[in-house]
Protein backbone atom coordinates (compact mmCIF):
# COMPACT_ATOMS: atom_id res chain seq x y z
CA UNK A 1 0.00 0.00 0.00
CA UNK A 2 1.40 3.41 -1.04
CA UNK A 3 0.24 6.34 1.10
CA UNK A 4 0.87 10.08 0.82
CA UNK A 5 0.45 12.32 3.89
CA UNK A 6 -0.25 15.98 3.16
CA UNK A 7 -0.17 18.47 6.07
CA UNK A 8 1.50 21.83 6.67
CA UNK A 9 2.29 20.83 10.27
CA UNK A 10 5.50 18.80 10.46
CA UNK A 11 4.58 17.39 13.90
CA UNK A 12 1.36 15.97 12.50
CA UNK A 13 3.19 14.47 9.51
CA UNK A 14 5.82 12.71 11.62
CA UNK A 15 3.23 11.51 14.15
CA UNK A 16 0.88 9.93 11.57
CA UNK A 17 3.80 8.45 9.63
CA UNK A 18 5.11 6.82 12.82
CA UNK A 19 1.67 5.37 13.60
CA UNK A 20 1.26 3.91 10.11
CA UNK A 21 4.72 2.36 10.15
CA UNK A 22 3.99 0.87 13.55
CA UNK A 23 0.92 -0.77 11.94
CA UNK A 24 3.10 -2.27 9.20
CA UNK A 25 2.62 0.27 6.37
CA UNK A 26 6.13 1.03 5.09
CA UNK A 27 5.51 2.94 1.87
CA UNK A 28 4.52 6.28 3.37
CA UNK A 29 5.55 9.58 1.77
CA UNK A 30 4.93 13.09 3.07
CA UNK A 31 4.67 16.65 1.76
CA UNK A 32 3.84 19.91 3.50
CA UNK A 33 2.21 22.10 0.82
CA UNK A 34 -0.85 21.75 -1.38
CA UNK A 35 1.10 22.79 -4.47
CA UNK A 36 3.65 20.04 -3.96
CA UNK A 37 0.84 17.55 -3.26
CA UNK A 38 -0.80 18.25 -6.62
CA UNK A 39 2.47 17.56 -8.43
CA UNK A 40 3.25 14.40 -6.43
CA UNK A 41 -0.22 12.90 -6.84
CA UNK A 42 -0.34 13.56 -10.59
CA UNK A 43 3.11 12.10 -11.11
CA UNK A 44 2.92 9.27 -8.57
CA UNK A 45 0.81 6.19 -8.02
CA UNK A 46 -0.65 6.45 -4.52
CA UNK A 47 -3.34 4.13 -3.19
CA UNK A 48 -4.51 6.45 -0.41
CA UNK A 49 -3.89 10.14 0.31
CA UNK A 50 -4.42 11.56 3.80
CA UNK A 51 -5.11 15.21 3.04
CA UNK A 52 -5.33 18.10 5.50
CA UNK A 53 -7.93 20.69 4.47
CA UNK A 54 -6.61 23.86 6.12
CA UNK A 55 -3.33 24.71 4.39
CA UNK A 56 -2.01 28.07 3.12
CA UNK A 57 -2.07 29.00 -0.60
CA UNK A 58 -3.53 25.72 -1.90
CA UNK A 59 -5.93 24.03 0.51
CA UNK A 60 -7.06 20.41 0.68
CA UNK A 61 -10.22 20.96 -1.38
CA UNK A 62 -8.19 22.53 -4.20
CA UNK A 63 -5.77 19.62 -4.11
CA UNK A 64 -8.65 17.13 -4.30
CA UNK A 65 -10.36 18.97 -7.18
CA UNK A 66 -7.07 19.28 -9.09
CA UNK A 67 -5.99 15.65 -8.78
CA UNK A 68 -9.02 13.34 -8.50
CA UNK A 69 -9.82 13.58 -12.25
CA UNK A 70 -6.21 12.57 -13.06
CA UNK A 71 -6.01 9.86 -10.43
CA UNK A 72 -9.54 8.39 -10.19
CA UNK A 73 -8.37 5.21 -8.44
CA UNK A 74 -6.61 7.05 -5.62
CA UNK A 75 -8.76 7.30 -2.48
CA UNK A 76 -8.65 10.56 -0.50
CA UNK A 77 -9.28 10.81 3.26
CA UNK A 78 -9.78 14.43 4.30
CA UNK A 79 -8.51 15.61 7.71
CA UNK A 80 -9.61 18.78 9.51
CA UNK A 81 -9.56 20.25 13.00
CA UNK A 82 -13.19 21.46 12.75
CA UNK A 83 -16.34 19.36 12.30
CA UNK A 84 -18.14 21.14 9.44
CA UNK A 85 -21.13 19.42 7.78
CA UNK A 86 -21.12 21.55 4.58
CA UNK A 87 -17.39 20.86 4.24
CA UNK A 88 -18.06 17.15 4.65
CA UNK A 89 -20.68 17.22 1.91
CA UNK A 90 -18.36 19.19 -0.37
CA UNK A 91 -15.53 16.71 0.19
CA UNK A 92 -17.72 13.70 -0.64
CA UNK A 93 -19.17 15.42 -3.68
CA UNK A 94 -15.68 16.15 -5.01
CA UNK A 95 -14.67 12.51 -4.66
CA UNK A 96 -13.24 12.02 -1.17
CA UNK A 97 -13.70 8.58 0.38
CA UNK A 98 -13.87 9.72 4.01
CA UNK A 99 -13.73 12.83 6.22
CA UNK A 100 -12.13 12.67 9.69
CA UNK A 101 -11.82 15.29 12.44
CA UNK A 102 -8.42 15.78 14.12
CA UNK A 103 -7.14 14.59 16.47
CA UNK A 104 -8.11 11.27 14.91
CA UNK A 105 -8.33 8.11 16.97
CA UNK A 106 -5.58 5.77 15.74
CA UNK A 107 -7.91 2.80 15.31
CA UNK A 108 -10.46 4.90 13.43
CA UNK A 109 -7.76 6.27 11.13
CA UNK A 110 -6.35 2.84 10.34
CA UNK A 111 -9.86 1.42 9.78
CA UNK A 112 -10.65 4.24 7.33
CA UNK A 113 -7.41 3.60 5.44
CA UNK A 114 -8.11 -0.13 5.23
CA UNK A 115 -11.64 0.43 3.91
CA UNK A 116 -10.45 3.03 1.39
CA UNK A 117 -7.82 0.60 0.12
CA UNK A 118 -10.39 -2.21 -0.14
CA UNK A 119 -12.73 0.12 -2.05
CA UNK A 120 -9.94 1.06 -4.45
CA UNK A 121 -9.03 -2.59 -5.01
CA UNK A 122 -12.67 -3.46 -5.69
CA UNK A 123 -13.00 -0.75 -8.33
CA UNK A 124 -9.69 -1.64 -9.97
CA UNK A 125 -10.66 -5.31 -10.09
CA UNK A 126 -14.06 -4.59 -11.59
CA UNK A 127 -12.59 -2.11 -14.06
CA UNK A 128 -9.97 -4.62 -15.21
CA UNK A 129 -12.71 -7.21 -15.63
CA UNK A 130 -14.83 -4.73 -17.59
CA UNK A 131 -11.92 -3.88 -19.88
CA UNK A 132 -11.20 -7.54 -20.59
CA UNK A 133 -14.82 -8.38 -21.41
CA UNK A 134 -16.51 -7.61 -24.71
CA UNK A 135 -19.15 -4.88 -24.93
CA UNK A 136 -21.93 -7.40 -24.21
CA UNK A 137 -20.47 -8.44 -20.83
CA UNK A 138 -22.48 -5.73 -19.03
CA UNK A 139 -25.66 -5.40 -21.10
CA UNK A 140 -27.27 -2.94 -18.69
CA UNK A 141 -24.55 -0.39 -19.47
CA UNK A 142 -24.16 -1.16 -23.19
CA UNK A 143 -25.89 2.10 -24.09
CA UNK A 144 -23.01 4.08 -22.55
CA UNK A 145 -20.44 4.33 -25.34
CA UNK A 146 -16.94 4.88 -23.99
CA UNK A 147 -13.32 3.82 -24.04
CA UNK A 148 -12.34 6.37 -21.38
CA UNK A 149 -10.66 4.77 -18.33
CA UNK A 150 -12.42 7.30 -16.12
CA UNK A 151 -15.85 6.41 -17.52
CA UNK A 152 -15.12 2.68 -17.30
CA UNK A 153 -14.23 3.15 -13.65
CA UNK A 154 -17.55 4.92 -13.07
CA UNK A 155 -19.41 2.11 -14.83
CA UNK A 156 -17.68 -0.43 -12.60
CA UNK A 157 -18.73 1.52 -9.52
CA UNK A 158 -22.28 2.00 -10.85
CA UNK A 159 -22.55 -1.75 -11.49
CA UNK A 160 -21.81 -2.45 -7.81
CA UNK A 161 -24.09 0.30 -6.50
CA UNK A 162 -26.92 -0.73 -8.83
CA UNK A 163 -27.25 -4.14 -7.19
CA UNK A 164 -27.63 -2.61 -3.71
CA UNK A 165 -30.96 -0.96 -4.48
CA UNK A 166 -29.84 2.11 -2.50
CA UNK A 167 -30.49 5.70 -3.70
CA UNK A 168 -27.90 7.07 -6.12
CA UNK A 169 -27.23 10.74 -6.91
CA UNK A 170 -25.90 11.37 -10.41
CA UNK A 171 -24.27 14.75 -11.00
CA UNK A 172 -22.65 16.38 -14.01
CA UNK A 173 -23.07 19.15 -16.53
CA UNK A 174 -26.10 19.29 -18.80
CA UNK A 175 -25.84 16.78 -21.64
CA UNK A 176 -23.38 14.37 -19.98
CA UNK A 177 -25.85 11.49 -19.98
CA UNK A 178 -27.26 11.47 -16.45
CA UNK A 179 -30.59 9.90 -17.46
CA UNK A 180 -28.78 7.31 -19.59
CA UNK A 181 -26.73 6.32 -16.54
CA UNK A 182 -29.90 6.20 -14.43
CA UNK A 183 -31.57 3.85 -16.94
CA UNK A 184 -28.51 1.59 -16.88
CA UNK A 185 -28.51 1.47 -13.06
CA UNK A 186 -32.21 0.58 -13.17
CA UNK A 187 -31.54 -2.28 -15.60
CA UNK A 188 -28.65 -3.57 -13.45
CA UNK A 189 -30.59 -3.18 -10.21
CA UNK A 190 -32.98 -5.38 -8.24
CA UNK A 191 -36.07 -4.23 -10.22
CA UNK A 192 -34.99 -4.44 -13.90
CA UNK A 193 -38.42 -5.64 -15.05
CA UNK A 194 -40.27 -2.95 -13.11
CA UNK A 195 -41.25 0.50 -14.42
CA UNK A 196 -38.70 3.27 -14.90
CA UNK A 197 -40.49 6.56 -14.20
CA UNK A 198 -38.43 9.63 -15.15
CA UNK A 199 -39.59 12.99 -13.81
CA UNK A 200 -38.15 16.41 -14.61
CA UNK A 201 -38.78 18.10 -11.28
CA UNK A 202 -38.42 21.61 -12.72
CA UNK A 203 -41.22 20.93 -15.23
CA UNK A 204 -43.85 20.07 -12.60
CA UNK A 205 -46.13 23.08 -11.86
CA UNK A 206 -45.61 24.33 -8.28
CA UNK A 207 -49.35 24.19 -7.53
CA UNK A 208 -49.59 20.55 -8.67
CA UNK A 209 -46.52 19.07 -6.98
CA UNK A 210 -48.31 17.05 -4.33
CA UNK A 211 -50.94 15.77 -6.75
CA UNK A 212 -48.29 14.75 -9.32
CA UNK A 213 -46.03 12.97 -6.82
CA UNK A 214 -48.44 11.60 -4.22
CA UNK A 215 -51.55 11.28 -6.36
CA UNK A 216 -55.06 12.25 -5.31
CA UNK A 217 -58.44 10.72 -4.68
CA UNK A 218 -61.63 11.65 -6.47
CA UNK A 219 -62.96 14.97 -5.21
CA UNK A 220 -59.71 15.97 -3.51
CA UNK A 221 -59.95 19.39 -5.17
CA UNK A 222 -61.93 21.17 -7.86
CA UNK A 223 -61.45 19.29 -11.13
CA UNK A 224 -60.38 16.01 -9.49
CA UNK A 225 -63.13 14.03 -11.20
CA UNK A 226 -61.29 10.72 -10.90
CA UNK A 227 -58.52 9.25 -8.71
CA UNK A 228 -54.95 9.68 -9.94
CA UNK A 229 -51.81 7.66 -9.17
CA UNK A 230 -48.81 9.87 -8.46
CA UNK A 231 -45.24 9.28 -9.61
CA UNK A 232 -44.37 7.31 -6.47
CA UNK A 233 -47.17 4.83 -7.02
CA UNK A 234 -46.52 4.66 -10.78
CA UNK A 235 -42.95 3.58 -10.00
CA UNK A 236 -43.99 0.90 -7.49
CA UNK A 237 -41.90 -2.23 -8.09
CA UNK A 238 -39.41 -0.25 -10.17
CA UNK A 239 -37.37 2.96 -10.21
CA UNK A 240 -38.32 6.62 -9.77
CA UNK A 241 -35.75 8.90 -11.40
CA UNK A 242 -35.94 12.53 -10.28
CA UNK A 243 -34.04 14.78 -12.69
CA UNK A 244 -33.10 18.29 -11.52
CA UNK A 245 -33.75 17.27 -7.91
CA UNK A 246 -32.36 20.63 -6.78
CA UNK A 247 -35.56 22.28 -8.04
CA UNK A 248 -37.69 20.44 -5.49
CA UNK A 249 -39.56 23.06 -3.37
CA UNK A 250 -38.33 23.32 0.21
CA UNK A 251 -41.93 22.90 1.42
CA UNK A 252 -42.03 19.40 -0.08
CA UNK A 253 -38.57 18.21 0.86
CA UNK A 254 -39.56 16.96 4.32
CA UNK A 255 -42.39 14.92 2.77
CA UNK A 256 -39.98 13.47 0.21
CA UNK A 257 -37.58 12.53 2.98
CA UNK A 258 -40.34 10.66 4.78
CA UNK A 259 -41.29 8.72 1.65
CA UNK A 260 -37.62 7.82 1.09
CA UNK A 261 -37.30 6.53 4.63
CA UNK A 262 -40.69 4.88 5.16
CA UNK A 263 -41.67 4.01 1.57
CA UNK A 264 -45.22 5.15 2.32
CA UNK A 265 -47.37 8.26 1.82
CA UNK A 266 -50.92 9.58 1.87
CA UNK A 267 -52.52 10.63 -1.48
CA UNK A 268 -53.94 14.14 -1.58
CA UNK A 269 -57.41 14.12 -0.02
CA UNK A 270 -57.07 10.48 0.99
CA UNK A 271 -57.30 8.75 4.35
CA UNK A 272 -55.40 5.57 3.47
CA UNK A 273 -51.63 5.13 3.57
CA UNK A 274 -50.10 3.77 0.36
CA UNK A 275 -46.99 1.59 0.67
CA UNK A 276 -44.57 1.34 -2.27
CA UNK A 277 -41.39 -0.56 -3.07
CA UNK A 278 -39.43 1.95 -5.13
CA UNK A 279 -35.75 2.46 -5.96
CA UNK A 280 -34.85 6.18 -5.98
CA UNK A 281 -32.37 7.73 -8.39
CA UNK A 282 -31.82 11.46 -8.74
CA UNK A 283 -29.73 13.81 -10.84
CA UNK A 284 -28.70 17.44 -10.90
CA UNK A 285 -26.26 19.81 -12.58
CA UNK A 286 -26.54 22.20 -9.63
CA UNK A 287 -24.29 22.41 -6.57
CA UNK A 288 -26.49 20.96 -3.84
CA UNK A 289 -23.85 21.76 -1.22
CA UNK A 290 -24.28 25.48 -1.91
CA UNK A 291 -28.06 24.99 -1.98
CA UNK A 292 -27.83 23.47 1.53
CA UNK A 293 -25.76 26.41 2.75
CA UNK A 294 -28.31 28.84 1.26
CA UNK A 295 -31.20 27.03 2.95
CA UNK A 296 -32.70 25.91 -0.37
CA UNK A 297 -32.08 22.19 0.14
CA UNK A 298 -32.26 20.07 3.27
CA UNK A 299 -28.93 18.55 4.17
CA UNK A 300 -30.59 15.45 5.65
CA UNK A 301 -32.37 14.90 2.32
CA UNK A 302 -29.05 15.29 0.50
CA UNK A 303 -27.48 12.60 2.66
CA UNK A 304 -30.46 10.32 2.01
CA UNK A 305 -30.47 10.62 -1.80
CA UNK A 306 -26.68 10.37 -1.91
CA UNK A 307 -26.15 6.90 -0.54
CA UNK A 308 -23.91 6.59 -3.59
CA UNK A 309 -22.64 9.39 -5.82
CA UNK A 310 -21.67 9.26 -9.49
CA UNK A 311 -20.21 12.43 -11.02
CA UNK A 312 -20.14 12.21 -14.83
CA UNK A 313 -17.24 14.07 -16.47
CA UNK A 314 -17.89 16.58 -19.27
CA UNK A 315 -17.04 15.52 -22.81
CA UNK A 316 -13.99 17.82 -22.92
CA UNK A 317 -12.45 15.63 -20.18
CA UNK A 318 -12.98 12.41 -22.13
CA UNK A 319 -11.99 13.46 -25.65
CA UNK A 320 -10.90 9.91 -26.49
CA UNK A 321 -14.62 9.08 -26.63
CA UNK A 322 -15.48 11.71 -29.26
CA UNK A 323 -14.56 9.63 -32.37
CA UNK A 324 -16.45 6.64 -30.95
CA UNK A 325 -19.53 8.70 -30.11
CA UNK A 326 -19.41 10.63 -33.39
CA UNK A 327 -19.35 7.39 -35.39
CA UNK A 328 -22.31 6.08 -33.38
CA UNK A 329 -24.36 9.24 -33.92
CA UNK A 330 -23.42 9.30 -37.61
CA UNK A 331 -24.76 5.77 -38.11
CA UNK A 332 -27.86 6.58 -36.08
CA UNK A 333 -28.63 9.81 -37.96
CA UNK A 334 -27.95 8.33 -41.39
CA UNK A 335 -30.43 5.55 -40.64
CA UNK A 336 -33.00 8.00 -39.22
CA UNK A 337 -32.87 10.37 -42.19
CA UNK A 338 -32.15 7.66 -44.81
CA UNK A 339 -28.94 9.32 -45.97
CA UNK A 340 -25.96 7.49 -47.47
CA UNK A 341 -23.36 9.09 -45.18
CA UNK A 342 -20.79 6.76 -43.65
CA UNK A 343 -17.67 8.59 -42.44
CA UNK A 344 -15.90 11.83 -41.50
CA UNK A 345 -13.03 13.45 -43.36
CA UNK A 346 -9.83 13.71 -41.25
CA UNK A 347 -10.31 17.50 -40.94
CA UNK A 348 -13.90 17.08 -39.80
CA UNK A 349 -12.92 14.57 -37.13
CA UNK A 350 -10.08 16.82 -36.00
CA UNK A 351 -12.55 19.69 -35.58
CA UNK A 352 -14.80 17.46 -33.48
CA UNK A 353 -12.04 16.20 -31.21
CA UNK A 354 -10.74 19.74 -30.62
CA UNK A 355 -14.15 21.24 -29.78
CA UNK A 356 -15.12 21.91 -26.16
CA UNK A 357 -18.82 21.03 -26.58
CA UNK A 358 -20.34 22.99 -23.65
CA UNK A 359 -23.53 20.99 -24.30
CA UNK A 360 -21.50 17.77 -24.00
CA UNK A 361 -22.72 14.52 -25.59
CA UNK A 362 -26.12 16.00 -26.42
CA UNK A 363 -24.46 18.82 -28.39
CA UNK A 364 -22.18 16.37 -30.22
CA UNK A 365 -25.19 14.27 -31.24
CA UNK A 366 -27.00 17.33 -32.61
CA UNK A 367 -23.89 18.55 -34.45
CA UNK A 368 -23.47 15.19 -36.18
CA UNK A 369 -27.16 14.95 -37.08
CA UNK A 370 -27.10 18.42 -38.65
CA UNK A 371 -23.96 17.46 -40.59
CA UNK A 372 -25.71 14.38 -41.98
CA UNK A 373 -28.60 16.56 -43.18
CA UNK A 374 -26.22 19.06 -44.82
CA UNK A 375 -23.90 16.55 -46.48
CA UNK A 376 -24.11 16.15 -50.25
CA UNK A 377 -21.85 13.11 -50.30
CA UNK A 378 -21.06 10.00 -48.26
CA UNK A 379 -18.41 11.82 -46.18
CA UNK A 380 -18.83 14.58 -43.60
CA UNK A 381 -16.56 17.54 -44.41
CA UNK A 382 -15.56 20.37 -42.04
CA UNK A 383 -18.07 22.92 -43.32
CA UNK A 384 -20.94 20.47 -42.71
CA UNK A 385 -20.24 20.72 -38.98
CA UNK A 386 -20.88 24.46 -38.80
CA UNK A 387 -17.88 24.90 -36.53
CA UNK A 388 -16.23 28.07 -37.86
CA UNK A 389 -15.31 26.34 -41.09
CA UNK A 390 -16.28 28.30 -44.23
CA UNK A 391 -18.19 26.64 -47.07
CA UNK A 392 -16.13 25.58 -50.08
CA UNK A 393 -15.24 28.50 -52.33
CA UNK A 394 -16.12 26.37 -55.33
CA UNK A 395 -19.81 26.49 -54.38
CA UNK A 396 -20.03 30.22 -53.63
CA UNK A 397 -17.34 32.00 -55.61
CA UNK A 398 -16.93 35.69 -54.88
CA UNK A 399 -16.01 36.48 -58.47
CA UNK A 400 -17.32 35.55 -61.86
CA UNK A 401 -15.39 32.60 -63.22
CA UNK A 402 -15.60 29.89 -65.81
CA UNK A 403 -17.09 26.47 -65.11
CA UNK A 404 -13.60 25.04 -65.53
CA UNK A 405 -12.16 27.30 -62.82
CA UNK A 406 -15.04 26.45 -60.51
CA UNK A 407 -14.56 22.73 -61.19
CA UNK A 408 -10.84 22.90 -60.41
CA UNK A 409 -11.42 24.93 -57.24
CA UNK A 410 -13.87 22.35 -55.95
CA UNK A 411 -11.49 19.46 -56.66
CA UNK A 412 -8.73 21.36 -54.84
CA UNK A 413 -11.00 21.98 -51.84
CA UNK A 414 -12.02 18.34 -51.55
CA UNK A 415 -8.43 17.16 -51.95
CA UNK A 416 -7.31 19.57 -49.25
CA UNK A 417 -10.11 18.43 -46.91
CA UNK A 418 -9.05 14.78 -47.27
CA UNK A 419 -5.35 15.66 -46.80
CA UNK A 420 -4.50 14.48 -50.29
CA UNK A 421 -6.34 11.15 -50.09
CA UNK A 422 -7.17 10.64 -53.75
CA UNK A 423 -9.36 7.59 -53.27
CA UNK A 424 -11.48 9.35 -50.67
CA UNK A 425 -11.62 12.52 -52.77
CA UNK A 426 -12.86 10.59 -55.80
CA UNK A 427 -15.59 9.04 -53.66
CA UNK A 428 -16.72 12.47 -52.43
CA UNK A 429 -16.66 13.93 -55.95
CA UNK A 430 -18.65 11.01 -57.33
CA UNK A 431 -16.08 10.11 -59.98
CA UNK A 432 -13.65 7.25 -60.49
CA UNK A 433 -10.08 7.40 -59.25
CA UNK A 434 -8.87 7.34 -62.87
CA UNK A 435 -11.07 10.34 -63.72
CA UNK A 436 -9.68 12.23 -60.75
CA UNK A 437 -6.10 11.44 -61.74
CA UNK A 438 -6.76 12.79 -65.24
CA UNK A 439 -8.25 15.97 -63.80
CA UNK A 440 -5.26 16.43 -61.49
CA UNK A 441 -2.83 15.92 -64.36
CA UNK A 442 -4.53 18.78 -66.22
CA UNK A 443 -4.61 20.96 -63.08
CA UNK A 444 -0.85 20.57 -62.59
CA UNK A 445 -0.37 22.80 -65.61
CA UNK A 446 -1.96 25.63 -63.59
CA UNK A 447 0.54 27.09 -61.10
CA UNK A 448 -2.34 28.04 -58.81
CA UNK A 449 -2.69 24.39 -57.74
CA UNK A 450 0.95 23.29 -57.97
CA UNK A 451 1.62 23.45 -54.19
CA UNK A 452 -1.38 21.23 -53.54
CA UNK A 453 -0.92 18.66 -56.26
CA UNK A 454 2.78 17.90 -55.98
CA UNK A 455 3.31 14.23 -55.17
CA UNK A 456 4.85 13.57 -51.78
Amino acid sequence: MNILLVDDEEISLSSVKRILRWRGIRNVETCSTGREAVRRIREGNFDVVLLDILMPEVDGFQVLESTKPYSPHTEFIMLTAVHDIPATVKAMRTGAYDYLVKPVDNELLFLSIERAYEHRSLLLGLNASLAEQDDNAYPAFSGIITRSPRMRSLISYAQVMARSGNPVLITGESGTGKELMAQAIHKAGPYPEGPFVAVNVSAVPATMFESHFFGHVKGAFTGADSPHKGFFEQADGGTLFLDEIGELPVSLQSKFLRVLEEKSFMPLGGNRTVHVDVRFLSATNADLTCACQDGKFRIDLLYRIKSAHINLPPLRERREDIPLLAAHFLKQSARKHKRNVGSFSPEAMELLTRADFPGNVRELAQTVENAVLLSESSIILPYHLGMNSPPPSSLFSRRLCTLRENYEAHIAYVLSSTRGDRKQSAQILGITLRQLQRALAEMKQNSRWAHLLNEK
